[in-house]
């Protein structure tokens, strides 16, 4: 017997290999990009790149994505991309068995042509059964394409979804980008996938900091794309080169005693004192706020970042910080430094792309320019001194507002009437309503100072400070700066009852006017902010629990306006437009969608006892009797509706024929005398307690008592008393409206 042959090793070597997912990066090499807009694009980069290689059915359930983004780079990494396609099976839906079949089975024209643009005969189609009957099918195996043969497409492809408002064109091709590019990286694995993309052909070879490194380089694999680029001097991960930064910063301000980024323990919102320590502290955060959003952008610039201090004459500083801090962020990008007791520094850190043992050139060369830009400043502040406010209101009449809205100056005498009648409303004093007509008066004109003409930033701010020069009081200062404010989501909102009333009156002139004259607000364009007036509008009436009617301070911004210029329903869809802003307000606040739909279906007036009933609503959602009586207010509401019409709320007591009906109504009555008091002094929570003791005398009633009696005075008097119990819960909220 002959033995077996033994299998060598080189019968092993040319068994054919096992195709196996590899790491793909993708990176294109660009001149330098938009600093502002870089994360987004690499972000939008990524996603789109990985969304088109799902679809070509190249990844893995494991595959992720990763961005990279450099001033003159942007890349993507994604893991456990096939090489190649897995064979597929291809299914074209054809028409219904009944249509493609005559009565004597033969294919009908639309079968033949079915089967015709498939290639086949028609005995070779398939039948399949669907939801609405059974239907010709063609399925045809597709085999599985090499990775490289879709690739470039795909690239192509995925940057034409990039977010880029306006592209370029360079050389004689016709490519177009948001920048020229001048390379491209197509790895998988180790392999380089030949490609074109925006007409540049692909390799291995990437480029280094354009100072620090030495020519191209190569990239071994996609595995090992950010070690390459760290050898070549550049941090290719932007999270990674933020966070480099922040650090540097935070150790360079700490060695000088000095905040570049908020502390988490410092606090200070503005909500508790208005002292002058509050007011440092609140600009502080402002300037401080600003280095966090100048973070991005200083990343956007930079491959190998290094952080550098540099100081300012201290003669400066008797401009407004906010100023200084501005002219550092805006035009240098610098970071601002800032003191422990809240007061802005005479020096300031640099991100520099260079790193070297001796920063002093760099730091020289930052300090000369620096001079100039602040010397500009202090010529502006010290040149709008010499005007007052009250002086430059008559050059507003030349400044448009918006048109049929008029100028900046028609907008300020409205602005008056309406904040000295929210004064009037919140029943201040006749010095306070004097404030409130000064500060609506003085509060636009430092729109045509000169600093804010270099800085629109700093309206209100300046205004502030102008004012104060001018020898304005306090209050009315105070008020010129606090009532752009809250400014955005999470800033802090004006304190002092002057401030608050010129606060309303201008975001609500700006909601009215703007929306009665057709300017609303659609999908995700909202040119005038709109949106945001009503949130803040919201915030101050909620957070500052100011009792006034929202209905009447929307009537009263409408009546500042000239007859017949707004739309005759403003003032209601202004309402409802508030209300729409303060649900998502609310949903933040970690009140449930049932819960706040029970409050503002009923279409408060007062919103600021909307959280005092959403509270309420809380506790008493938390009550044994909850459920079973908001089941019962359900029904209530269906059993009312379907009797159409409004019914009476008077009972009639000769009329309550059975006991259970006769102890409701007894129940309704003495709860009534308990909650009504309750709900005057905002007391929700008890008065929803106490009616927590109706659950059993309701469900008697519903067991024992027919509400649509055949007798019409027995049906109507006890729709009266369902409608009289209805209403004793909606003095808090519509209780039928909780979800079990």
């Amino acid at each position: 017997m002959a033995a077996k042959r033994p299998r060598t090793k080189k019968a092993r070597r040319t068994a054919a290999p096992v195709a196996r997912p590899a790491s793909l990066l993708v990176e294109l090499l660009t001149e330098e990009l938009p600093p502002k807009s870089l994360r987004r694009l690499s972000e939008a980069f990524r996603d789109a790149l990985h969304e088109a290689l799902g679809a070509l059915a190249l990844l893995t359930p494991e595959s992720r994505a990763q961005a990279f983004a450099t001033p003159r780079r942007l890349a993507v990494r994604i893991t456990g991309v096939l090489p190649r396609q897995p064979d597929r099976v291809l299914e074209r839906r054809g028409p219904a068995v009944a249509a493609g079949l005559d009565a004597a089975g033969k294919p009908t024209p639309a079968l033949l042509g079915f089967a015709r643009s498939c290639g086949v005969e028609p005995a070779m189609l398939e039948r399949q059964a669907g939801e609405k009957g059974e239907y010709f099918v063609y399925r045809s195996k597709q085999k599985g394409e090499p990775l490289g043969t879709h690739l470039a497409a795909a690239v192509e492809s995925s940057l034409k979804k990039l977010p880029v408002a306006k592209l370029m064109r360079w050389g004689a091709g016709e490519a177009q980008f948001v920048r020229p590019v001048h390379g491209l990286v197509l790895l998988h694995g180790a392999k380089v996938i030949s490609g074109a993309v925006l007409g540049v052909r692909s390799g291995n070879r990437t480029l280094g900091h354009r100072f620090l490194s030495r020519g191209p380089t190569a990239i071994p694999s996609a595995e090992k794309y950010e070690d390459t680029l760290r050898r070549a001097s550049v941090i290719a991960d932007f999270e990674e080169r933020r966070e480099a930064i922040r650090r540097a910063a935070q150790a360079e301000a700490k060695r000088r005693k000095a905040h570049a980024f908020l502390p988490r323990d410092w606090t200070g919102d503005g909500t508790s004192d208005d002292s002058e320590m509050m007011r440092r502290i609140r600009i502080a955060q402002w300037i401080l706020g600003s280095n966090e959003e100048l973070l991005d952008e200083v990343t956007a610039i930079v491959e190998w970042p290094a952080v550098y201090a540099g100081d300012f004459d201290p003669a400066f500083l008797a401009v407004p910080p906010q100023v200084i801090s501005l002219t550092m962020q805006k035009n240098q990008k610098y970071l601002a430094l800032v003191s422990p007791e809240a007061k802005l520094l005479p020096t300031y850190l640099v991100v520099s792309n260079i790193v070297t043992r001796k920063p002093k050139q760099i730091v020289h060369g930052n300090e000369r320019v620096l001079r100039a830009r602040l010397a500009d400043a202090r010529f502006f502040f010290e040149t709008d001194k010499k005007t007052s406010l009250e002086a430059r209101v008559p050059r507003l009449k030349s400044v448009v507002y918006l048109h049929k809205l008029g100028s900046q100056l028609d907008r300020v005498e409205r602005l008056r009437r309406i904040a000295v009648a929210f004064a009037e409303r919140m029943h201040l004093s006749s010095e306070h309503v004097e404030h409130a007509d000064r500060a609506a008066l003085l509060c636009k004109a430092d729109l045509v100072s000169d600093m804010v003409g270099e800085f629109p930033e700093l309206q209100g701010e300046m205004g502030a400070y102008y004012a104060a020069h001018d020898g304005e009081a306090r209050e009315v200062a105070r008020a010129i700066e606090a009532h752009y404010r809250p400014r955005h989501a999470g800033d802090s909102l004006p304190l002092g009852p002057v401030s608050l009333s010129v606060a309303l009156a201008d975001r609500l002139e700006s909601i009215v006017g703007i929306y009665g004259i057709g300017h609303v607000p659609t999908g995700d364009k909202d040119p005038y902010a709109l949106r945001r007036h009503a949130l803040g509008v919201a915030r101050i009436l909620i957070e500052r629990a100011l009792p006034l009617e929202l209905p009447d301070l929307i009537a009263t911004a409408r009546d500042a306006f000239p007859a017949g210029l707004l739309s005759e329903k403003v003032a209601d869809e202004v309402y409802d437009f508030v209300l729409d802003r303060v649900r998502p307000y609310l949903r933040e606040r970690e009140f449930r969608p049932d819960e706040i739909e029970a409050v503002l279906s009923l279409r408060p007036g007062r919103l600021d006892l909307a959280v005092k009933r959403l509270e309420a609503l809380q506790t008493f959602r938390r009550l044994p009797e909850a459920e079973a009586l908001a089941a019962a207010n359900k029904r209530i509401r269906n059993i009312l509706r379907q009797a159409g019409g409004a019914p009476a709320i008077t009972v009639d007591p000769a009329l309550l024929c059975e006991e259970a009906e006769r102890t409701l109504a007894h129940e309704v009555s003495a709860r009534r005398a308990e909650v009504e008091p309750l709900y005057a002094a905002g007391e929700y929570a008890a008065a929803l307690k106490r009616l927590a003791a109706l659950r059993g005398p309701v469900d008697l009633f519903f067991d024992e008592v027919m509400v649509m009696a055949e007798d019409e005075a027995l049906k109507r008097n006890r729709l009266a008393l369902l409608e009289s119990l209805s209403r004793l819960f909606l003095g808090a909220a519509d209780i039928s409206r909780l979800q079990s």
